[in-house]
C-alpha cells in the first residue's frame, strides 16, 4: 500500500484558512463582498501569515500593500465584490483580484488636491516586478507578481 506523496493533491495549510498546498505551490483564495471594506485588512492579515517565511525582509509588506490597493479599487469601483487569489512558490508570488466590472483600470497621476485617491495602480506599477489586467468573461483580473528576492534588505 502506497502512502500519500507530496504533490499528490491539495493539502490544507493550517496557518491560513483557505490556503492549500500543492507540493511547493501554495494557493489561497478569498471572496470579498461588494461593500465589505473590512475585508481589506483581513486580506492583508491572511497574506502576512501566508508569507511569514517567504522572500527577503520587506517582501511580505510590499505584497500586503499592493494587494490591499487592488482589493480597495475593486470594492470602491465595482458593486459586485471580488475574488482575491494568491499563488506562492518558493521564488514568486502572484496576487490576482478578479472583479465583475468591465471598466479597465490604468495608472494615472493623481490630482494634487485628491488626498490619497488615485495612487493604487501607480504603487503597483512602481513596486511590482510585473503586473497587468486580463479581461475575464464578465469582468477582469488585475494582477501583480513579486519575486522572493526582489526586496533587498536595507543597508546602513
Amino acid at each position: 500500500m502506497m502512502g500519500r506523496q507530496g504533490g499528490a493533491g491539495p493539502v490544507t495549510d493550517g496557518r491560513v484558512p483557505g490556503a492549500e498546498r500543492h507540493g511547493r505551490l501554495v494557493r489561497w483564495r478569498r471572496h470579498v463582498g461588494g461593500t465589505d471594506l473590512a475585508a481589506v485588512p483581513e486580506v492583508r492579515h491572511a497574506l502576512r501569515e501566508l508569507l511569514r517565511h517567504w522572500g527577503e525582509p520587506g517582501a511580505a509588506g510590499v505584497a500586503e500593500l499592493l494587494a490591499s490597493e487592488l482589493v480597495t479599487n475593486a470594492l470602491i469601483h465595482t458593486e459586485h465584490g471580488a475574488v482575491v487569489t494568491a499563488t506562492m512558490t518558493p521564488s514568486t508570488l502572484r496576487v490576482e483580484v478578479r472583479d465583475f466590472a468591465t471598466d479597465l483600470p490604468a495608472p494615472c497621476s493623481p490630482a494634487d488636491d485628491d488626498g490619497t485617491h488615485g495612487r493604487g495602480l501607480v504603487l503597483v506599477q512602481g513596486l511590482a516586478d510585473a503586473w497587468g489586467v486580463l479581461t475575464h468573461g464578465v469582468g477582469k483580473i488585475v494582477w501583480f507578481e513579486l519575486s522572493a528576492g526582489a526586496i533587498a534588505p536595507a543597508r546602513t
